[in-house]
């Protein structure tokens, strides 16, 4: 039997960057554990950097478990103050229930994320005007891993019919 246990404190962090804004490192727990129905990452925010978009997905709730540090956490147009011991949920939802966790503070903010593991799922990123479909998510890698994954804007959508062959002459 695999060891049903992990320290989240020693597991190995992920690097994760995009620019100046985006910053973590990331641990996946769920995985590690035997989890089949919930994620969970252990995540290391630097001081003024957030580790994803503000985003809302419609099939998984997410839980945030704040362990140390300071910061901010953003639903909908809420925004309230995070410290160690608070626990936040962020239910399904739509773009109107978008969520995000900043660091606003001088030292790392390290908090774990429990989710459920729905799918498919889709996630709104209301900031930027996209949406991402994902379908067929693996365990070890997560949404970026979906055999069948997408991301664009509603507005580039293909009609229904589009590359169909429908018969008709047109």
């Amino acid at each position: 039997m695999k060891k049903p246990i992990v320290n989240m404190f020693e597991a190995p962090l992920m690097p994760w960057k995009k620019g100046r804004n985006f910053e973590a490192g990331l641990a996946r727990l769920g995985t590690e554990i035997g989890a089949e129905q919930l994620g969970a990452q252990y995540h290391v925010v630097p001081a003024g950097k957030t580790a994803f978009p503000r985003h809302a997905h419609h099939k998984n709730e997410e839980m945030f478990i704040v362990i140390s540090g300071t910061g901010e956490y953003r639903a909908g147009d809420e925004v309230w103050p995070v410290k160690a011991g608070d626990v936040i949920g962020a239910p399904a939802g739509d773009g109107s229930s978008a969520h995000q966790m900043r660091n606003t503070s001088d030292e790392d903010l390290k908090y774990l994320v429990v989710s459920t593991r729905h799918d498919p799922d889709v996630v709104e990123y209301p900031d930027s005007g996209k949406f991402a479909v994902a379908s067929m998510i693996p365990r070890e890698t997560g949404m970026l891993g979906a055999r069948i994954a997408y991301v664009g804007k509603k507005e580039n959508s293909l009609d229904y019919w589009d590359g169909e062959d429908t018969g008709e002459t047109e």
